[in-house]
């Protein structure tokens, strides 16, 4: 089947990108403050962010599974525990 999960191309996003995404959407930081605690610049927060909530969306509209790209290997968010 072409469009099962499986064949699914997966979405990856950053470690920076998903901490930028949880600390302003989730935490409700402000750029600024959320620049603060990362060590960068409130424009590569917004710039994380957006990509962030880009790869989100795309996953979530096509089906597609979300992956964190790490060093040593990737981590399978579908794996997590869904509680949404």
């Amino acid at each position: 089947m072409p469009n099962s999960p499986q064949n699914l191309e997966p979405i990856y996003i950053t470690p920076a990108e998903l901490e930028a995404f949880r600390l302003l959407d989730q935490e409700g930081l402000s750029q600024e403050e959320a620049g603060q605690k990362m060590g960068v610049s409130r424009g590569t927060i917004w710039r994380l962010l957006q990509s962030a909530r880009k790869k989100i969306a795309q996953a979530i509209c096509e089906g597609r599974p979300l992956k964190i790209s790490v060093d040593c290997g990737l981590k399978d968010l579908s794996s997590q525990n869904k509680t949404s």
